[in-house]
């Protein structure tokens, strides 16, 4: 029993607090060892139980799960999940809690009935397991993130001109502070445009692309399909659709589709990556950051050979390894490069003029074609 993984569930449902300990149990490696209704009472089981990993609703009465949340990462540092109500508040509250430290999310379902909940199962399992092997790892000492709830001052409307790169990012677990942070960092006249694949349940990418577009000086939006790359705007893929780009006389265009899941996810970073290769060839960047899984990989390798410059984060700098290491295990990534300098490096080769020519980024890139 001792080597199982210690799950305590905190939720104000009577409901919740039997149907999450019964699909988490389904897995014998997890052992829910204690449930609570609300923060207050869970602050307590903390102490009663030891839990490895905490599943925690952010709707509850007396204390809620933000504040409960907050007291954890001040001492405790276990990793929190949330479970989630799908609404436009649950939405918002959930990208608070993950900008103050929580591991990740899953998306409760509507109705919250047991078949629904089976829906979740899998990936609440999964999610819990890589929890509990990253309690003691990168993400406690924190993401580097501008948690500053002042709302940007963005610059005067640029003229819709053509980007110098296109650049497609992947990530999953940990990557809407990953990516606030990076976007936050980058200048309102960078050059480049940007189409992001965040793993993400439908209906909270258009909370996550405006929380975003508030916290930088860039234009960030959850795209529709026709949506133009250009120079200075980042679009990120609406939940349950995948993405693609394509090139048009009138302009490069996203677009969307319903096609069926690619390796279990839509949308999928592998298609989105495939589709850069193919219409941007040596002009498209790929980029896989902190995420649990393998999806983007093989795009990875699609891009390379395209002649385009692959990016991996680097293991310190995520909170989950998965993605980026799949792609580096497979000899597909040029660059392996921090978060804390990842703008930087992608300010350097998107320069209309590329890296200097006495630069370790020109060098790099010149034996990268070389080997081609």
């Amino acid at each position: 029993m001792s080597d199982k993984i210690r799950v305590l569930v905190v939720d104000d449902s009577a409901l919740m607090r039997k149907l999450i300990p019964q699909i988490l149990e389904r897995d014998n490696t997890i052992e829910v060892v204690g449930t609570a209704m609300d923060g207050a009472f869970g602050l307590k089981k903390i102490e009663e139980v030891h839990p490895h990993v905490i599943t925690l609703d952010l709707e509850m009465p007396r204390m809620d799960g933000t504040e409960m949340l907050r007291q954890i990462m001040r001492s405790d540092r276990i990793p929190v999940i949330i479970v989630s109500s799908h609404s436009v508040a649950g939405a918002a509250a959930t990208f608070k809690a993950l900008a103050l430290g929580a591991f990740d999310f899953v998306a409760k379902p509507r109705d919250g009935a047991q078949d629904r909940m089976d829906e979740i199962a899998s990936e609440l399992i999964s999610k819990i397991k890589v929890a509990a092997k990253a309690r003691t790892q990168r993400w406690q000492s924190g993401i580097p993130v501008n948690n500053n709830d002042k709302p940007i001052v963005k610059p005067a409307p640029r003229p819709k001109a053509s980007p110098t790169k296109i650049i497609a990012i992947g990530s999953s677990t940990g990557g809407p502070n990953t990516l606030q942070y990076l976007l936050s960092q980058l200048p309102s006249d960078f050059s480049a445009a940007m189409v992001v694949v965040q793993h993400m349940p439908e209906g909270f990418t258009e909370m996550f692309a405006k929380r975003l577009d508030e916290s930088c000086s860039l234009e960030v939006k959850e795209a529709q399909s026709g949506d133009l790359l250009i120079a200075g705007r980042v679009l990120i893929a609406p939940g349950s659709k995948h993405m693609r780009v394509r090139r048009m006389p009138l302009g490069d265009i996203v677009v969307l589709s319903d096609d069926p899941p690619v390796n279990g996810h839509r949308p999928s970073v592998d298609l989105l990556f495939r589709s850069v290769a193919q219409e941007f060839g040596p002009t498209s960047i790929a980029i896989l950051m902190t995420g649990m899984g393998e999806d983007g990989a093989e795009g990875v390798g699609a891009v390379r050979a395209a002649g385009g410059l692959t990016i991996a984060q680097s293991e310190e700098s995520c909170v989950v390894f998965g993605m980026p290491k799949a792609a580096i295990d497979k000899g597909f990534v040029t660059r392996v490069v921090p978060l804390e300098t990842m703008a930087n490096t992608l300010q350097v080769y998107c320069s209309p003029g590329g890296p200097p020519p006495q630069s370790k980024e020109f060098k790099e890139l010149k034996m990268q074609t070389e080997r081609k």
